[in-house]
């Protein structure tokens, strides 16, 4: 059987590993940052006629400029945000990761750089492999949130082409506020992309970086249907920008990339969007429970705008990771020291975290009798 190692293969992919959480087949899984509560019977309803109907014209190509559904995500975000936004600001992809490929495909490239204040999303740099843009990691103070100064004064001395700013970030969690994002627009030369892929979530008074959109002709915000809209099967992201910055992703995306049947099903989600958002205030409520029992077990975690928490200081991440999963429940080791990453999940789910962690943050700990680990999960 032929090895990786005999394809001609690209230099810069030699001795890489692909991107992935594990998924195993476990009790309580809590390390993808999924929307745990089911799709309504409405819509699952409404989606077989929407995809019935799409399906009689599969024998044509789809609508390649996805005119509709942008219309109706250009609606969704201006009723949710007080923001107007027009459908020629909106671009649809598969996934907030294909909007952002695309975004480097236009903006970046070879002798090109991008860069973004880790820790933060570890797709990044795989996007820029991909698209061969250096990638430069930018710097976090030790609670992880931006020191704007500093942040500042590296995209100056780097003068990347894109600059990555996570909002809420992944995987500590916590919003970056408008004034952040602003300073560093006026930073850079280059395209300034806000990723709010979880910022349905965000506590109150979080305000979107598309508030930030008008006179800003480089800056970008993605979003996607995967977290608040509880359809990460889908694969449905999609951005809003300056109309040329759509015009710009154009010039690289595929051909009819997005299929029928994903256009008929992000519209069907769209008309539902009162029904799916609903089990936003209750995942925020599992959220807040796990960031406030957390310090009777002697942990500690960052203030958390998303649907997840971060939580430490926990003595081996990986030993605790695995005593974790042993009781069936699987959360995410981000590969930060000390550190571990669980989705809020069902109140039944975080019941079931919370006694978990119970019986291992004894053991675990800082204090406790585990070692000092720097592994990162797979």
């Amino acid at each position: 059987m032929t090895s990786l190692e005999e394809l001609p293969l690209r230099p810069e992919l030699r001795g890489r590993s692909a991107y992935g959480a594990p998924q195993l087949t476990v009790a309580h899984q809590l390390n993808t940052n999924e929307n745990p509560h089911p799709l309504p019977d409405g819509l699952l309803a409404d989606l077989g006629t929407a995809l019935a109907e799409a399906s009689r014209g599969l024998n044509r190509y789809p609508d390649r400029n996805a005119v509709a559904l942008r219309t109706d995500l250009a609606t969704y975000l201006t009723r949710t945000s007080g923001e107007q936004v027009g459908v020629d600001q909106v671009w649809a992809a598969n996934g907030s990761n294909e909007v952002l490929q695309q975004l480097l495909q236009a903006f970046a490239g070879a002798g090109r750089t991008a860069l973004g204040f880790t820790p933060s999303y570890s797709m990044y740099p795989v996007y820029c492999t991909g698209t061969s843009t250096a990638w430069v990691e930018g710097h976090r103070r030790a609670d992880f949130t931006l020191d704007v100064a500093a942040a500042v004064a590296q995209v100056r001395e780097v003068r990347p082409d894109v600059v990555f700013v996570t909002s809420p970030n992944n995987p500590t969690g916590t919003a970056v506020d408008l004034d952040t994002i602003a300073a560093l627009y006026d930073a850079t030369e280059g395209m300034l992309v806000v990723d709010e892929a979880y910022t349905e979530f965000a506590r109150a008074g979080t305000v979107s970086a598309l508030s930030l959109l008008p006179g800003r002709p480089r800056l970008v915000v993605s979003r996607t249907m995967s977290k608040a809209f509880g359809m990460a099967g889908l694969r449905l992201g999609y951005l809003a920008a300056d109309p040329a910055v759509v015009e710009a992703v154009q010039l690289v995306r595929l051909p009819y990339h997005l299929s029928s049947l994903t256009q008929a099903a992000a519209r069907t989600a769209l008309a539902h969007t009162d029904e799916l958002l609903a089990t936003v205030e209750a995942v925020k409520a599992q959220r807040d429970r796990i960031v406030a029992e957390l310090p009777a077990l002697g942990l500690t975690s960052v203030p958390s705008d998303a649907n997840f928490v971060l939580f430490g200081h926990v003595a081996d991440s990986a030993a605790a990771w695995q005593a974790l999963l042993d009781r069936g429940v699987l959360v995410r080791d981000p590969g930060l020291p000390g550190w571990l990453r669980v989705t809020a999940g069902t109140p039944e789910e975080t019941d079931a975290f919370l006694a978990a962690l119970g019986e291992v943050a004894p053991t675990h700990r800082l204090g406790g009798s585990g070692r000092a680990s720097s592994r990162a999960e797979p």
